[in-house]
């Protein structure tokens, strides 16, 4: 029985060793990192990536996989539920770095399935939730930006977006602002920043055009 870490950033200039190191943070020993990097988790199914279409084909019963959150199987709430609902028949559990959630096909216990279920659900509509909110703020950063032709837009930030995302993850999950801070070798400040006005934090990054996620 194998433990998989599954890693996706969605741009080339993001790294994913801190997804692995979260993990192994957290306590899991990996047998193998499967990683996409430079891939939008909005528009591009699992199955249609060059490294998570693997997972399909290497995933046995028995086996776990491991995501920093949902949001890195994907943004769009049919796919990420799909895939989960997919890999739980075939006897495969899947755990989240993050709030350690464990999502097991195995129980027959119809409450536990249906809270099991409920998780799952809002766990991806959560996922595609804030995806449509940093797009929209791309939006309108990028057309802000365009009416203002040569404006100065500030230093540009210290984070991307997979970073920001982690960031208010780690938050929500009880994490400490300098823990949070060292552990994605970020400023307690920006931290700061990111956590207590995160729509302005996503405004920063959508005027440097970073990209959809």
């Amino acid at each position: 029985m194998a433990t998989i870490l599954y890693a996706r950033v969605s741009t080339i200039d993001q790294n994913i060793s801190h997804q692995r190191t979260q993990a192994e943070q957290a306590g899991f020993v990996l047998d193998e990192v499967i990683a996409d990097e430079g891939v939008s988790g909005v528009t591009v199914p699992l199955a249609e990536r060059p490294q998570g279409k693997r997972l399909f084909d290497k995933l046995r019963a028995g086996d776990t996989l491991v995501v920093r959150w949902v949001d890195r199987l994907g943004r769009n709430y049919q796919d990420v539920t799909d895939t989960i609902r997919q890999f739980m028949g075939q006897g495969v559990v899947i755990r989240t770095v993050i709030n350690g959630m464990t999502f097991d096909g195995s129980t027959k216990d119809p409450v536990q399935q249906a809270v099991r279920d409920a998780l799952i659900a809002f766990m991806a509509a959560t996922a595609q939730s804030q995806a449509e909110v940093t797009k929209d703020a791309q939006r309108a950063g990028i057309a802000a930006a365009r009416e203002k032709v040569g404006r100065y837009r500030g230093r540009k930030p210290s984070y991307d977006e997979d970073t920001l995302e982690t960031v208010l993850d780690l938050h929500r999950a009880g994490g400490k602002l300098l823990t949070i801070a060292k552990d994605l070798g970020l400023s307690r400040s920006t931290v700061r920043h990111i956590v207590g006005d995160p729509q302005r934090a996503r405004e920063v990054l959508a005027r440097w055009d970073k990209g959809e996620e």
